[in-house]
């Protein structure tokens, strides 16, 4: 007697739609919990909030001519650092903005690099 059907293909199972896996590690820490409750390392991390250099050292205002401080908060051209980047507070990125557009204007820093 021969056998005239093929033998039915064997295929594994499709794994489930999802993220994929890392490389064999189990999902969430020893309590067995979420991955995205221990914190563990997303896209999206907020970053640690900057504190304002200003308050730490509790500058009641911001002297022009201190012109070594202020260069640190201007780029290599000549703009200045905004609060977003520099970390300062509003109060004092707008004392700063004042000192630093009086020192141009006494030439102790460049409007514009060289």
């Amino acid at each position: 007697m021969t056998d005239t059907t093929a033998p039915a293909p064997t295929t594994a199972p499709a794994p489930a739609p999802g993220p994929p896996s890392q490389g064999g590690q189990q999902q969430g820490g020893p309590s067995g919990g979420s991955r995205r409750r221990g914190g563990g390392g997303g896209r999206f991390r907020r970053p640690r909030r900057k504190v304002c250099a200003f308050c730490v050292d509790k500058v009641k205002e911001i002297d022009y001519k201190a012109y070594t401080r202020l260069r640190k908060y201007t780029t290599e051209r000549g703009k200045m650092v905004p609060r977003r980047t520099s970390g300062n507070c509003a109060k004092h990125q707008r004392m700063l903005t004042r000192a630093i557009k009086r020192a141009r204007h006494m030439a102790l820093l460049a409007f514009v690099a060289e």
